[in-house]
């Protein structure tokens, strides 16, 4: 017996030690397969931005100006009473133009007279707008052109060709000459710098090229070789961003209006509550699934009764009848005469006995002897004047 046990003992220690061996050389095999076909590659994502450069999409231009030495502050909107403006500060503003109130837009001029730099855009373009004013542009002589144009081409050397002013108004002038001025008379000037008293005011067709970026290029998905770029990411838009704010660059606080607007509160749950929103749909509308009424197949109108209300009373006034209650069917009969006498002939009602029998005959034309026999209380069933009595308590009932 002991014998047979070492020999088994054995044979499964053999196939434990091929099994090993055989998942060895798969994982061996497994391996230099992935290792030949894979390599490590480091990818770099451009995460999107948090906190005020989330919100301020000039932020990118205030930064790099704090870096270059030169004072910059951002704001949401220009509160020239609060904040007054230095002579030679530069104003940035990147909302459309028609926001401005008459007030700011007398204090702005006054203060572009005085030696200011206004930088402005015209409004956006809007398919359903047939006339543009703009009573800021207007004061200066500008007309905003109510049709679009093609982009303008710049390039640099060393640099990526660049389309710009692809969007936004282009402009014109009345009996003003442009100190420096980009576009033709034919289809509008994208920008243009104009003198006003000691100071400049800038007007452009629109302002991307001034915000944090404008998209990411290469590949869709932000892996692989792509870059984010656009904005002031590119080295074109930063030659253009200082000629623009060259008038009063280092003389001066540059204050950056970037008007943000919050977004509304039903594209913010949309946008960032369908977590929670579109669970609760799906619930509601699966309980009222459940709750709703299911129509089958039509159904046959249900059969009419078949007895009339009279067959009805025949009958249970038969089955009192035929049970002994004869005497109670008699006084319902009698207490229904009782009451119509009492309502249609009181005096009668008010009499008892022989007179109120007289007095009923001779109204009536009946006999009294019956009228008396009539509202006597029957002894049973067996009194065989008792169907006589109850039809002519219904006779008199009728006649009354």
């Amino acid at each position: 017996m002991s014998r047979v046990r070492s020999g088994s003992s054995s044979v499964r220690g053999a196939k434990g030690g091929l099994l090993f061996l055989l998942a060895l050389v798969v994982v061996v095999l497994g391996t230099g397969w992935f290792l030949g076909n894979f390599e490590r590659v480091e990818h770099t994502i451009d995460l999107p931005p948090r906190g005020e450069a989330g919100y301020n999409p000039l932020y990118a231009l205030r930064q790099t100006l704090r870096a270059a030495g030169v004072p910059a502050e951002s704001r949401m909107r220009a509160d020239l009473a609060k904040q007054p403006l230095a002579p030679r500060d530069t104003l940035l503003v990147l909302g459309d133009p028609r926001a401005i109130g008459p007030v700011e837009r007398e204090r702005l001029l006054d203060w572009v007279w005085a030696g200011g730099h206004l930088i402005v855009r015209t409004p956006p373009a809007e398919a359903w707008e047939r006339q543009i004013q703009v009573p800021l542009l207007e004061a200066l002589d500008v007309q905003v052109l109510e049709r679009d144009s093609d982009c303008l081409s710049l390039t640099i050397q060393g640099q990526d060709p660049h389309s710009e002013f692809c969007s936004g108004r282009r402009f014109t002038f009345e009996e003003v000459e442009p100190e420096l001025a980009w576009g033709d008379l034919q289809a509008g000037y994208a920008y243009a710098r104009l003198g006003y008293g000691e100071g400049y005011v800038d007007v452009l067709a629109d302002m991307d090229f001034l915000t944090n970026d404008g998209g990411l290029a290469g590949n869709v998905f932000g892996l692989g070789q792509g870059r984010r770029t656009g904005g002031l990411r590119d080295v074109p838009h930063q030659r253009m961003a200082l000629r623009i704010l060259a008038p009063n660059y280092g003389q001066g606080t540059v204050h950056l209006i970037y008007g943000a607007k919050a977004p509304s509160l039903l594209r913010t749950l949309l946008v960032n509550g369908w977590p929670v929103w579109l669970p609760l749909l799906l619930a509601v509308l699966a309980w009222l699934w459940a709750r709703m009424q299911r129509f089958g197949p039509l159904l046959p109108p249900p059969p009419g009764d078949r007895r009339s209300l009279l067959e009805h009373v025949r009958a249970s006034g038969e089955h009192l009848y035929r049970y002994g209650k004869g005497p109670l069917l008699y006084a319902a009969v009698r207490q229904a005469f009782l009451l119509r006498l009492r309502r249609r002939d009181p005096l009668a009602a008010s009499l008892g006995g022989q007179a109120q029998a007289e007095l009923l005959a001779q109204r009536l034309g009946l006999d009294a002897a019956r009228i008396v026999q009539a509202l006597q209380v029957p002894a049973g069933n067996a009194d065989a004047q008792f169907r006589d009595r109850i039809s002519l308590l219904i006779h008199m009932r009728n006649r009354l």
